[in-house]
């Protein structure tokens, strides 16, 4: 038998990870001369750090995701901050009944209470190129046989600057293979094939990409014909 290098986080402990997270934000806040008139609001659930306020311009926001990106513990960086006092623009994807935020557009197949359209989500998005700031993909990939094509779309719709976030079951937990309905098994190391495809395929910069033992998390942003590769010093902080 071979043993799995990760286990399943317990409740307890990611709880008494996010009192550390919260203690390390507040410190860094207090003492970061950056961030000291920047207004977001910071916290963390089981790992996953949630980003509210308002920023002057892209350049704070940058600066905040990226502080909060480096604390041991974060999983990823979910951002609802408005940008020179523009909301951003956000689609959950396969959201069903529950949106991840109150006000988002929700995209599935069907329709339910969260819904506000009907789509496909393995074919084309219902939605303008470069229209949508945030991209939530929350159990939703393992669904589909092929999610690339999903995952073109969304760099599609995204504005410069934007972010997709992925979260799905670990291959190596049972709750990836209890569902009859997961047809397909995700890795961080997935996300790693997903930012190094070939040429002339869709291009993603890794924000963030974790694993907390049950579920695989990933921040992608997209990349622009001519905007360099990841450096492989970064994709080594996330990838093996």
């Amino acid at each position: 038998m071979v043993a799995l290098s990760r286990t399943a986080l317990p409740g307890e402990r990611l709880r008494q990870i996010d009192t550390y997270l919260d203690a390390a934000w507040t410190d860094l806040a207090k003492f970061d001369e950056r961030l000291r008139d920047v207004p977001v609001e910071v916290r963390f659930d089981r790992g996953v750090a949630h980003l509210h306020g308002r920023v002057a311009d892209q350049r704070e926001h940058r600066l905040v995701r990226q502080l909060v990106g480096r604390l041991d513990g974060v999983l990823a960086v979910w951002s609802r901050v408005a940008v020179d006092g523009r909301e951003p623009v956000v689609l959950d994807l396969g959201c069903g009944a529950a949106k991840q935020w109150p006000g988002n557009l929700g995209f599935d197949l069907r329709g339910a209470a969260g819904v506000d359209a009907v789509a496909d989500l393995s074919g084309s998005l219902p939605v303008r190129d470069d229209s949508v700031d945030v991209i939530f993909t929350v159990h939703i990939l393992e669904h589909l046989i092929d999610f690339l094509p999903l995952v073109d779309e969304c760099h599609r719709v995204l504005r410069p600057g934007g972010t997709l976030h992925v979260m799905s079951p670990w291959w190596g937990h049972v709750n990836a293979v209890a569902d009859p309905t997961h047809v397909r098994l995700l890795d961080v190391q997935t996300i790693k094939g997903i930012c190094t495809r070939p040429p002339g395929a869709p291009r993603w910069y890794p924000l963030h990409a974790g694993c907390d033992g049950a579920s695989i998390f990933a921040d992608l942003t997209p990349l622009a014909d001519g905007d360099p590769a990841p450096a492989p010093s970064h994709l080594a902080r996330f990838f093996d």
